[in-house]
């Protein structure tokens, strides 16, 4: 019996299942199975899995039921010991699986090893650094305030503690990760591993519409966690909430804003500062308010060209990456 399960569910990802596989098949620890859940997909995704000879490799399908379900029906047919999930379009870097493992070992309080995430575009380019969390022990407060584990491709979990939290939550997309982590969190203590081992690959085709429902979902995992949470932790429900606006503020000015873009990051700035009034004192909201109002009232090509003349509007991604990260 394999010690990890490696859990990858896949939808229409012909162009990045072969490289995210073998990200996997390269690990310098080699003691896995890797189990890939087809989720419908009607491109050639089953054709490229079927091509990779590894007898640690197999494939289910079934009909299109979206990721959270492909997660749990990929932990139904697991054994290892720790389980692992990997989204097909992102990496590994080869000592992923060892590094976590070994801080799970020298760690037996702790039952979910994560580590640091670099973004990757669709060629596989450096974009920049994702959260680099050292935060380890009892992290659900801080858990509570953002989730700086970034992506679901990240941890390697106990498999009973999956079981005492059970399965991933199918009808909270795109957010079923962060409800997860919450879950093991309330229960279990985490250990950072301070490495970047996952490229995490962001896709420049996401519209204003995947980051309503984006905050439509987070919204409802920070309700439901707030619900569990003990009163002693009640006080940071506005922080959580503020802290996600910001955070989609960041990904409305990810790339230059369209004008739609820009009209969900007004709405997305109204909830930041209902949440913290502070916000309202602080320059960097102002410079969001010129911003959005330039591309809203300008065409595009000269709000681009004020915005890239205007030292203080053109590095205001690098100041909102870095508020995004801010401690309360």
């Amino acid at each position: 019996m394999p010690l990890i399960s490696v859990i990858i569910p896949v939808y229409n990802g012909e162009k990045t299942i072969r490289e995210t596989i073998e990200s996997v098949l390269n690990q310098s620890f080699q003691d896995f199975e890797i189990i890939v859940i087809d989720d419908g997909s009607n491109d050639a995704t089953l054709e490229v899995v079927n091509s990779i000879q590894d007898p640690r490799l197999k494939v289910f399908s079934y009909p299109n039921a979206r990721q959270a379900a492909s997660r749990n029906r990929g932990f139904s047919h697991s054994t290892g010991e720790f389980i692992a999930f990997l989204d097909a379009d992102d990496l590994w870097t080869p000592n992923k699986l060892e590094a976590q493992l070994k801080a799970l070992q020298d760690n037996p309080q702790a039952a979910v090893a994560y580590s640091w995430s670099n973004c990757i575009d669709e060629t596989g380019q450096f974009l920049r650094e994702a959260s680099h969390s050292t935060l380890s022990g009892d992290v659900y407060p801080k858990l509570l305030l953002c989730d700086f584990l970034d992506n679901g491709s990240n941890p390697l979990i106990r498999r009973q503690a999956l079981i005492e939290a059970g399965s991933f939550d199918e009808s909270l997309p795109p957010a079923e990760d962060w409800d997860m982590w919450l879950r093991l969190a309330a229960r279990y203590h985490f250990v950072a591993v301070p490495y970047p081992h996952i490229l995490y690959r962001q896709s420049p085709n996401s519209e204003s519409a995947n980051l309503c429902r984006m905050a439509s979902a987070c919204a409802r995992v920070i309700e439901q966690a707030f619900t569990q949470a003990p009163n002693s932790l009640q006080h940071l429900k506005k922080h959580s909430l503020a802290n996600l606006y910001k955070y989609l503020i960041f990904r409305c000015f990810e790339r230059f804003p369209t004008r739609s873009r820009s009209l969900v990051a007004a709405t997305f700035l109204w909830s930041a500062a209902s949440n913290d009034p502070s916000l309202l004192r602080r320059r960097v909201t102002w410079k969001i308010l010129l911003t959005i109002v330039l591309v809203v009232l300008l065409s595009p090509q000269l709000a681009q060209r004020v915005i890239r003349k205007t030292k203080r509007l053109s590095n205001l991604h690098i100041i909102l990456l870095h508020m995004r990260l801010e401690p309360f």
